[in-house]
């Protein structure tokens, strides 16, 4: 799940989220340009095929269309983006949090944010 950005050209966002495959993800641009992703599963991006399927072979790239993504968030914007796991005792884990904003991207793992590398 995801807190809700705006983004400064709602189209352009849609287009990047229409060229790759997210799995579980389900992803929504409103009209007034607020971007909201929900996931009911690991949030895993990868290419788009030329059939419309996800391109497996080429690996997950989430961190590449994150950081494409991080280029349209409006100004003092921040997406945060938190998928939640079970281990086997059944207690709630948080598994992955990206949090993108000023044109950056950070993941965390429990720790603390850090910057993800180019």
């Amino acid at each position: 799940m995801s807190t809700g950005a705006i983004v400064s050209d709602p189209q352009a966002v849609r287009q990047l989220c229409e060229n790759y495959r997210f799995g579980t993800l389900n992803w929504e641009v409103t009209e007034e340009g607020e971007l909201t992703i929900w996931v009911h599963d690991d949030f895993e991006v990868y290419e788009a095929r030329e059939n419309g399927l996800p391109d497996y072979e080429g690996g997950i790239v989430t961190h590449e269309f994150l950081r494409e993504l991080a280029d349209h968030l409006g100004a003092d914007e921040e997406l945060d983006i938190q998928t939640a796991g079970f281990t086997k005792c059944r207690f709630p884990v948080l598994a992955k949090r990206y949090v993108v904003r000023d044109g950056e991207v950070l993941h965390t793992d429990l720790s603390s944010l850090e910057p993800i590398d180019e």
